[in-house]
């Protein structure tokens, strides 16, 4: 792949403190684009930012808590203002509650469902006018494996999930005319912190069994398919990448 394909790009990716979030940014960067970072970690961001400057990216450091879809739109908007645009935006904040559903702390579950799938809403909302303006653009939206199949301990989470593919195949027919492009990544296991978020010990405990041994997808696994996807001639939009681990079975 070309190392400027992206070159001038303005890019927006969220959930940039860690994990994805961060890998993408990188990846965006050395194929050229200039990047916006969004977490809520500002020291995150920040050692982040040093690493953007260091290939030429131009960062611009956003702080935003996603679940309020005020500063979800805020980000893009602010994003425009320094730039000029916005070209990539991808959607990658989000949490993973895993617990049964009788015993479910249905707070976590509203914040998950607020930033996993609203907050992705409302930072796409915010976009489209300039990229139909334009008529050019690309979101790129951060589902899962559980966004596909659904598994004990999952509900909510595969809720959230199953959500964020029905809405970008919606999204893509509204704004294809546009000449919008919409791409959804569900990728399966991924060595990340998300699973730090489980507190439901049980099932945390059945995870990282489960895990054990399995040769994980990495954060740059996924950052390198998304940067693949955005960086695709104009008439090319692939919507939907689904990956696992070779040794995932589910």
């Amino acid at each position: 792949m070309s190392q400027q394909r992206l070159k001038d790009r303005i890019a927006l990716v969220t959930g940039a403190s860690s994990g994805i979030g961060e890998a993408t940014a990188l990846e965006l960067a050395r194929q050229g684009a200039k990047v916006a970072i969004v977490a809520r970690r500002r020291e995150r961001l920040e050692a982040l930012s040093r690493q953007l400057e260091s290939l030429g990216a131009e960062p611009l450091v956003l702080v935003a808590d996603l679940s309020d879809e005020h500063q979800a739109q805020r980000v893009v908007k602010d994003t425009e203002a320094h730039y000029g645009r916005l070209d990539i935006l991808v959607n990658n904040a989000g949490v993973m509650y895993l617990e049964p559903v009788a015993e479910a702390d249905l707070g976590r579950w509203r914040r998950m469902l607020e930033l996993n799938v609203l907050g992705l809403i409302a930072s796409t909302q915010a976009a489209l006018a300039g990229m139909r303006a334009r008529r050019d653009g690309h979101i790129v939206n951060v589902s899962s494996v559980a966004g596909r199949f659904a598994n004990p301990n999952g509900g909510g989470y595969s809720a959230t999930k199953f959500g964020v593919v029905a809405f970008s195949e919606a999204l893509r027919r509204e704004v294809y005319k546009d000449n919008i492009r919409v791409t959804v990544i569900e990728p399966g296991m991924v060595a990340t912190e998300l699973r730090e978020h489980i507190a439901h010990a049980p099932t945390r405990e059945m995870v990282e069994g489960w895990t054990t041994g399995m040769r994980q997808l990495q954060s740059q696994d996924v950052a390198e398919v998304i940067a693949f996807c955005v960086s695709r001639p104009a008439h090319v939009n692939i919507n939907e990448v689904l990956m696992r681990p070779t040794d995932q079975e589910r």
